[in-house]
């Protein structure tokens, strides 16, 4: 029984490595969406495109994300405000965009 659990144990970390992977590869299709919107301006259309191909839904499949179509718009609206990835997850870009949603409120 205990080499059952340490082998579930060990397969569900490698689960969530491979998911973790993944989902960089979703962060770097992101950043590259965004360089190509300041350089061509066309950056949500090329995610969206990647997004929608079988090799983008496959690697969003992967990474815990269901490739359905409000995801995809998600993503191309991320790709249209022009915060790269590394900026958008910081600890001071979410205290900013909280103090902007209270100064908004009040």
């Amino acid at each position: 029984m205990r080499d059952f659990v340490d082998g579930t144990a060990f397969n569900n970390e490698q689960g969530n490595r491979a998911r973790k992977l993944f989902a960089a590869v979703v962060l770097a299709a992101l950043d590259d969406a965004i360089a190509d919107d300041k350089k061509y301006g066309n950056g949500p259309e090329q995610i969206a495109r990647w997004a929608r191909s079988r090799d983008g839904r496959e690697v969003l499949s992967c990474a815990g994300i269901d490739p359905n179509e409000r995801v995809v718009h998600g993503l191309m609206e991320f790709v249209g405000r022009g915060v790269r990835t590394s900026v958008a997850l910081s600890r001071e870009e979410s205290e900013r965009r909280n103090a902007a949603q209270q100064a908004e409120a009040a």
